[in-house]
């Protein structure tokens, strides 16, 4: 931790800190795109082991992602974004009390979660989250938005 700390590397603070605690958030994938104030980017590659299997479906079209790895990115990167609003991020848990999600569209290709914080009150914040997939053609599209509300357990 020390070293991240001492060259401002918070993104690489974060992935550390997926690749080393949060195995499901590991073995998908996860990887940390961004990191800023009351903001955080996550993105999960596409793989085929997290698709939904369609024996009868079109030939040579390319397995939807399921869509509960839209939703653990969402909720992730609602919750971690949350955290940037603390003073001592790692210092407090913090909980999921309420998760919305809108499916738009399936997911094609590689998924990419924004989280906006929208509040971080004493003990409850809000964040609302955009996931984006590009598509086999290289085309970004939405293919899910969302809010989480989440508990905030200071000083743990």
């Amino acid at each position: 931790m020390d070293e991240f700390e001492s060259t401002g590397d918070l993104e690489g603070f974060v992935q550390h800190f997926i690749d080393e605690h949060q195995e499901f958030l590991s073995w998908i994938g996860t990887s940390v795109d961004n990191v800023g104030p009351g903001t955080m980017t996550l993105s999960v590659p596409y793989d085929e082991k997290l698709t939904n299997t369609r024996p009868h479906g079109p030939d040579g079209r390319r397995a939807d992602i399921h869509g509960g790895i839209a939703a653990t990115l969402l909720d992730t990167a609602g919750g971690l974004a949350l955290r940037t609003e603390l003073e001592d991020p790692f210092a407090a848990s913090i909980a999921t009390i309420n998760l919305n999600v809108n499916y738009l569209r399936p997911a094609t290709g590689d998924l990419a979660a924004t989280a906006n914080v929208v509040r971080a009150g004493s003990s409850v914040g809000v964040s609302e989250i955009l996931v984006e997939s590009t598509t086999p053609d290289g085309e970004t599209r939405e293919v899910a938005i969302g809010q989480g509300a989440y508990r905030i357990f200071r000083d743990v």
